[in-house]
């Protein structure tokens, strides 16, 4: 039997519904795209995933997506997988100002997601573009590395408006000071070695913070306008909740974790698009570009556990079909796995792993079954096999995350897939 006999009547229907991309070059024409067009429809926040960051290939056929929508559909705001805090001075560059040697200097303490080709894109297009392209991040603070990113503005902030709590933020940032990292990856278990009254300290101070915040609100915008209000409301929102991702992370580590306690961090970034499209002109559409297991619809569960509410499971339930997820992956090729590492820079190294074929049952088998190379394929006509019946097509039940698969009906969890038949890992990447 093939290893991937389970997709066989899917692969045909696959075979006969999938659109050959003919270009990855992110600078070549885009009219093999125009059959995304008919999948997106009008909707308002448009995905990009990916099935592994530091990817070369999907990298480039992100940049493609985003040029055809933004060229040829309207859209004016990327939204990215980036602290919502940081993502104002790189808005602020896309828009054209600083040099351009700067984008660098910002970017120097991020994780290198492939944040930097779409923001030097944005600025070139910038400079004649009719309706310039915004960049908007939405993410907590440092991808949950560091508190620093949202308290430090929200404390020049405060000094305007509110000087007499500047000794409970002063307290905070302390604190977050002493355990502060890369990602989330170094700073949850740093954060766990903390004496406890410091953790608890930490908690205390900003859920008073953010009381008063909303308590005040009437003063704090009579004294200091609603713009700066809602951006330091949203500023200390991402440090509470990066807090809470310190704790749920620690006790996932431990094997302590809390049934989908890691949705904090999603259900920020789903706000923050939301708070983004909610400020932004009328008849504003999005694209917005993170991992595949946040943009899917579907809760993300390992082992048959519920781990957590993905960014795109709010975001469906909040815009229904004006939201639209495009999953990217690949067949063959290596992945960037990210084992832990305390002693490296962002708390894990970039270990390029060879990808092994495709697993009975994954859309990438279903892929390969059908014989497909670089294509997109619309889920959302998809026949499902909602009776168990067997004249109906069955659809992929997981999908590739790095080496391993999310197991995840794959047709409800997205309303596209894109499909590299290789993929290779970054080279310039520090690892260190």
């Amino acid at each position: 039997m093939p290893a991937s006999s389970h997709h066989e009547p899917f692969a045909d229907w696959l075979r006969a519904q999938a659109v050959p991309l003919t270009h990855l070059d992110p600078a070549a024409p885009l009219d093999d795209l125009e059959p995304l067009r008919d999948i997106v429809g009008d909707a308002r926040v448009v995905a990009i995933g990916e099935s592994s960051h530091f990817i070369n290939e999907f990298a480039a056929m992100r940049l493609r997506i985003l040029r055809f929508l933004v060229e040829r559909c309207g859209f004016t705001v990327l939204a990215f997988e980036y602290g919502f805090s940081e993502g104002f001075p790189l808005d602020t560059w896309a828009q054209g100002e600083g040099a351009d040697g700067e984008l660098s200097a910002h970017l120097a303490s991020t994780i290198p997601v492939g944040v930097d080709e779409p923001l030097r894109w944005m600025r070139r297009h910038n400079r004649t573009a009719a309706a310039p392209v915004r960049f908007a991040g939405i993410d907590i603070p440092a991808a949950g590395g560091s508190l620093l990113p949202a308290l430090t503005p929200l404390a020049d902030y405060l000094r305007d408006i509110d000087s007499e709590t500047l000794p409970a933020l002063h307290t905070a940032m302390q604190i977050a000071e002493s355990f502060a990292g890369g990602s989330g990856a170094d700073t949850a278990p740093a954060w766990a070695r903390l004496p406890a009254a410091e953790q608890d300290a930490l908690s205390a101070a900003l859920a008073r913070l953010l009381i008063r915040f909303r308590a005040v609100e009437p003063l704090y915008v009579a004294r200091g306008g609603r713009s700066r209000y809602d951006v330091a409301l949203r500023r200390l929102e991402g440090a509470c909740h990066a807090d809470y991702t310190f704790r749920a992370l620690a006790d996932l580590f431990t094997g302590k974790g809390l049934t989908a306690d890691t949705s904090a961090r999603d259900g920020y970034m789903a706000e923050s698009v939301l708070w983004h499209l909610e400020r932004s002109e009328p008849g504003t559409r999005i694209v917005l570009a993170a991992h595949n297991a946040h943009i899917q619809k579907t809760p993300v569960s390992f082992d048959g556990h519920l781990t957590g509410f993905p960014m795109g499971h709010y975001l469906t339930r909040a815009l229904g079909d004006d939201y639209a997820a495009l999953g990217l992956t690949s067949t063959t090729g290596h992945t960037a796995d990210m084992p832990r590492d305390e002693n490296s820079r962002f708390g894990f190294t970039i270990a390029p792993t060879a990808l092994e074929p495709p697993e009975p049952g994954s859309v990438e088998a279903a892929f390969a079954d059908a014989g497909l190379g670089l294509s997109m394929a619309g889920l959302r006509r998809a026949p499902r096999d909602t009776q168990g019946g067997a004249d109906l097509t069955p659809g992929p039940d997981r999908i590739r995350i790095q080496s391993t698969y999310l197991h995840t009906p794959v047709l409800d969890a997205f309303d596209a897939i894109l499909n590299t038949p290789a993929s290779t890992v970054a080279a310039d990447l520090d690892n260190t």
